[in-house]
């Protein structure tokens, strides 16, 4: 974790890890089967609905709205959870979070926990702090099953184990599901329903035989403190049902002011994430109810580098993210590179952006860089977060971070000033480029750039500069015109 308590997988610099990821030609295939479908599935669902634009520019709205008035809306949910008969606490950072997590844990004596997929646990990396404190959370949406057995790191946002392919999947249930529980079933095959059944029955005795369980949030009602989990197995509504307590991690921004805007976003989400018109499995409850789901609720509210990220005019649009994942399908360098090469919890163009808030400029300076600009990425988004814009500002900071008393890039930029600001520096500066580059010329362009411009040629030719310049032109075969 670095200093602000956010979960970095200490993996390369980008352009490093995107170099080994380029190599593997199975992940791509993965990768490009994966997001071709999902990308064409969100594209027709979207398409029926005469009114799309107008719930984007209304889901905008909303979340810019609750950003604004973020600390009454947090106040109003807590007050509504509360008298629902839920518990809610506060944290601050990651280390905070997975103290009190750990102790509502320990509280009830128990060692195991079942968990619903929560991004936000992955960012504070709760399954290993309860492993330190001698608990065990047992993964239970699919996706996250595979990626727990194969002692493996998420590479999607909705899909963590999209560069896995069913082949892959079926050796590791062989090898790996007896170690966790109960055994892949004999002769196991890679059709996928034999997968999901195998899956299905490794975690049935964990549903049935478990006292906690710990989910995430998709949204959170101030007015009513009701919370939303959307999801599509419905190992969910297991995990949120059968246990007798239940904790909730949830960033702040998840919170939303009424149902009627929780409502734009449910004919969003389900469209832009998987191409559905509506998840199979929508959970709300609202803290405890007597006789019916469990005991004990607790909802733990972390702020984590959010409330850094809402200090920024740019950059807070971010917090607007519902986590669908429509950026990264159609991203062209996501396809590629897959999840891991951003070294974060959060990849693609959404985790580019917000990874480097979260965990300052400093530690992600590459993740900005991580795009073409194309911005597909805006087109999709369902409540149009300007992220092409939001790169080029974290570009700049992330510039003006590496910045130092001799940095080369400032003195190439008080030379050049000074070059520009004198005619006669100007000229000999032009001449001197273009007898430099008839030396360096081949086929009538420069292909390599000596010493510290070489950065610049890796990847682009140079134009040959002109034996002439337009001043000297002007001024041997112009200048007493009138």
């Amino acid at each position: 974790m670095n200093g602000r308590g956010v979960v970095w997988l200490g993996s390369p610099s980008f352009p490093d890890a995107a170099r080994e990821a380029l190599a593997d030609t199975q992940l791509r295939a993965n990768l490009r089967r994966a997001t071709t479908t999902i990308r064409d599935k969100r594209l027709a669902v979207a398409a029926e609905l005469d009114d799309w634009e107008h719930l984007r520019d209304a889901a905008a709205a909303i979340k810019n709205r609750t950003s604004r008035h973020l600390d009454r809306y947090l106040v109003r949910l807590e007050e509504s959870v509360t008298a629902a008969g839920g518990t809610v606490h506060w944290a601050a950072d990651a280390a905070e979070a997975n103290r009190i997590v750990t102790g509502l844990v320990r509280a009830t004596g128990e060692r195991t926990v079942v968990k619903v997929k929560s991004m936000a646990t992955q960012e504070i990396g709760l399954n290993e702090a309860l492993a330190e404190a001698g608990i065990t959370a047992y993964e239970t949406d699919l996706a996250e099953l595979i990626v727990q057995l194969g002692d493996d790191r998420p590479s999607h946002i909705l899909v963590p184990a999209i560069h896995r392919n069913r082949t892959e999947i079926r050796d590791l249930f062989v090898a790996e599901m007896g170690r966790w529980g109960r055994p892949a079933p004999e002769g196991l095959g890679d059709d996928p329903r034999e997968l999901a059944e195998a899956a299905r029955l490794h975690l049935r005795s964990r549903f049935l035989g478990a006292k906690v369980a710990v989910s995430g949030a998709n949204f959170a009602v101030a007015d009513t403190g009701t919370v939303v989990v959307v999801e599509s197995e419905g190992n969910g509504r297991m995990c949120l049902t059968l246990p007798e307590t239940l904790i909730t991690v949830m960033g702040i921004e998840k919170v939303v002011p009424t149902w009627s805007d929780l409502e734009v976003f449910l004919q969003l989400l389900p469209r832009s994430a998987t191409g559905e018109r509506m998840n199979p499995y929508t959970s709300a409850w609202t803290g405890t109810t007597e006789g019916d789901g469990p005991r004990a609720f607790h909802l733990v509210l972390l702020d984590n580098g959010r409330t850094d990220t809402l200090a920024d005019e740019v950059g807070r649009q971010v917090l607007g993210c519902i986590r669908c994942s429509a950026c990264l399908n159609v991203c062209p360098v996501f396809e590629r590179t897959g999840g891991h090469a951003y070294g974060s919890v959060y990849p693609g163009p959404i985790g580019a952006v917000l990874t480097p808030q979260l965990v300052g400029i400093e530690q992600a300076a590459s993740l900005p860089f991580a795009s073409t600009l194309c911005g597909a990425c805006y087109d999709a988004c369902p409540v149009k977060i300007d992220i092409p814009r939001v790169l080029a500002h974290l570009r700049a900071r992330a510039v003006e971070a590496g910045r130092g008393p001799l940095n080369p890039e400032a003195l190439a930029m008080k030379a050049a000033a000074r070059v520009l600001d004198s005619p006669r520096l100007l000229s000999a500066a032009q001449r001197a480029a273009a007898a430099g580059g008839r030396l360096l010329a081949r086929d009538g362009r420069i292909g390599r750039l000596p010493g510290p411009l070489r950065g610049w040629s890796d990847s682009r030719d140079t134009p040959v500069p002109p034996a002439e310049s337009f001043r000297a032109w002007w001024r041997e075969n112009r200048e007493g015109e009138r």
